[in-house]
């Protein structure tokens, strides 16, 4: 019995090859070429990633906040992926920085340090990059009620259950 499984061959992957490699004929040959990662998409998957650890409230310093707030009032464009962050590639490797705004009963120190942890390993895992360092500002804290009642309009226009009306 021990001769059977022996000669027992592992089960074929059902995983398709990575990319970078031709089918066919030449199967296993690389192909040449190069892949550039812009800023840009850096910045947008570390901005996500801040944004999914609780007790981030928004993202950006208080000149981006306000200049964002003045172009949702006046309907100009749509709210910037990457407000607050910024990042540096080179070699593949890359240095995010950056600035986000805290809730209000949460404690800046564990949340700042989650974000750190987080923008890494998203960074990291998504982009194949190693992360060098993470830099995170803790530009203010946003209290109960901040925000979202000036995102809906003037206080007065709210009933005494704080809804529109």
């Amino acid at each position: 019995m021990s001769e059977a499984l022996a000669t027992e061959q592992p089960a074929p992957s059902t995983e398709p090859p990575a990319p970078s490699y031709i089918e066919g004929p030449t199967a296993g040959a690389v192909v040449k070429g190069r892949i550039k990662v812009a800023d840009e998409v850096v910045e947008k998957v570390a901005a996500l990633a801040a944004l999914e650890v609780a007790g981030v409230a928004d993202m950006g310093g208080d000149l981006a906040r306000a200049f964002e707030s003045v172009r949702d009032r006046i309907g100009i464009g749509s709210r910037r992926g990457t407000q607050g962050v910024s990042a540096q590639i080179q070699d593949r490797q890359v240095a995010v920085s950056l600035t986000i705004v805290v809730e209000y009963g949460h404690v800046v120190m564990d949340v700042a340090s989650e974000v750190k942890t987080n923008v890494a390993r998203s960074v990291s895992r998504m982009l194949g990059m190693r992360v060098m360092e993470v830099n995170v500002t803790v530009d203010d804290v946003r209290l109960p009620g901040e925000g979202r009642a000036a995102a809906r309009g003037p206080a007065e226009d709210l009933d005494e259950d704080g809804e529109p009306g």
